[in-house]
């Protein structure tokens, strides 16, 4: 069975300088390119804040948590491999549980997934925002701190405005700039390491305590779905989406893992109250390493910006295409072939939000989001193996059958939601009604029109 993703028109109209429909973005993505994107968005902000946050609420027993995390993540992975590889247009979860179980259920995961792309922006630079000020301590002030945020996004949309090769290779660059430092600080702090001060057989800590840091802990691990967003611009999707997604976890998880140690052991208990642990580490063990590292903070995070702001465009571009969204969201431009409206869109409401955030607040509730995301794909994974949609290409299949891994995701997934907070599901809820809102009116604007 062909997977059921949204039709395009029969060829990309061009209207006032744009072009409209799936044929009207370029496949120039290749496994490289999409593994880089993939690593560069996961490694973002989470991994430079979260040490201090877990050490935090968790105490010694810390590095565990990320144990967890992976353990929950693979199941994860394995089911955006298998659906990605048989559902290839652009949209990502969107297409793929829209392609499962229809186009209502396909704009909620869309829907949810913008959700939690905008939090997650906003918060990463808020983040961003916070790493600076470590080096010009005038942007605690609002009014500067404004200006710095306006200004990176303002750069950000000018690199992804003109053209996928040029967002590509940006995002490719970044991504290798700020992955060499943190290997470094893994490979060399390791030596350095005070192994008393990381607790393997600690006391379980409180539900709470748990269920927050695994929210955090996926919020890190996060990225994949929004990497897999421009899937109508990878090249032989089949083939190259499960490779890039798997090896792209298992590189992150070894990292995580290893900075989490590093931090705890180098640090010990002032880990806790740390705004950069990982350059505080990095400075344990050789003081003049503590500038480099809060710059590759700052990389690494404008990096995550460069890719989120990327795939979450496209994403608002799928909705603009199939109605859901204003006209003007599915329009491309017809020079650069990309959707500028969408771009500008997700920028601004992301400005926005960073300005009144902070990270721990905003990183909570995309970490929500996310996981109502994940369980949404885990079950659309195993929709599509039982029907057996087909795009180009010989999918992926899940090991074990059909059910066993989507069941497992599932499960995880729900014992996760399980520890949120009324402040989180409110949030998400609110968020969710207002562009089911949205979703409404247009509906009934195209059924006046017909």
């Amino acid at each position: 069975m062909t997977a059921a993703v949204p039709s395009d028109p029969p060829a990309p109209a061009q209207r006032a300088g744009a072009l409209r429909g799936e044929a009207a973005l370029v496949r120039a993505l290749g496994p490289f390119q999409l593994g880089a994107s993939i690593i560069n968005i996961i490694v973002g902000a989470g991994i430079f804040m979260l040490p201090a946050l877990l050490y935090g609420r968790l105490g010694p027993g810390a590095p565990l948590v990320f144990v967890a995390g992976a353990l929950a993540i693979v199941p994860i992975a394995l089911c955006f491999s298998a659906i990605g590889s048989r559902a290839a247009a652009t949209g990502g979860p969107y297409t793929f549980v829209g392609a499962a179980f229809g186009p209502f259920a396909g704009f909620l995961a869309g829907a949810l997934m913008w959700v939690c792309n905008t939090a997650s922006s906003a918060g990463v630079a808020a983040a961003l925002a916070e790493q600076a000020a470590h080096a010009w301590p005038a942007l605690r002030d609002p009014v500067p701190r404004g200006t710095f945020l306006a200004a990176a996004y303002a750069l950000l949309f000018a690199l992804n405005a003109f053209g996928v090769k040029l967002g590509a290779r940006a995002i490719v660059a970044l991504a290798t700039l700020k992955l060499t430092p943190l290997v470094l600080l893994v490979a060399v702090g390791i030596w350095f390491v005070d192994w008393s001060r990381i607790g393997l057989g600690v006391a379980p800590p409180s539900w709470s305590a748990l269920g927050s840091s695994m929210v955090l802990v996926v919020f890190a691990y996060s990225g994949m779905e929004t990497a897999l967003v421009p899937t109508g611009e990878v090249r032989d999707p089949a083939r190259h989406v499960p490779r890039a997604t798997m090896t792209a976890i298992a590189l992150v998880v070894l990292l995580y893992l290893g900075i989490q140690v590093a931090c705890q052991g180098l640090l010990g208990s002032a880990l806790r109250d740390s705004t950069a642990p990982v350059a505080a580490a990095a400075g344990a063990v050789w003081p003049p390493a503590q500038a480099p590292l809060l710059v590759a903070a700052g990389v690494s995070m404008a990096g995550f910006l460069m890719g989120n702001l990327f795939s979450s465009s496209r994403l608002l571009f799928a909705l603009g295409r199939d109605g859901y969204l204003p006209d003007a969201f599915g329009r491309v431009d017809a020079r650069y072939h990309v959707p500028r409206t969408a771009l500008a869109a997700h920028a601004g409401i992301a400005l926005a939000l960073a300005l009144a955030g902070t990270f721990e607040t905003l990183a909570l509730i995309s970490g929500g989001a996310i996981c109502l995301l994940f369980l949404a794909v885990s079950v659309a994974a195993w929709r599509a193996e039982t029907l057996d949609l087909r795009g180009a290409g010989a999918p992926f299949r899940l090991p074990g059958g059909r059910w066993p891994v989507p069941a497992l995701a599932t499960a995880i997934m729900a014992a996760v939601l399980a520890t949120m907070s009324a402040a989180q599901w409110a949030a998400i809820a609110v968020s969710l009604l207002a562009l089911v809102g949205v979703y409404g009116l247009l509906a009934l604007r195209r059924r006046g029109a017909r």
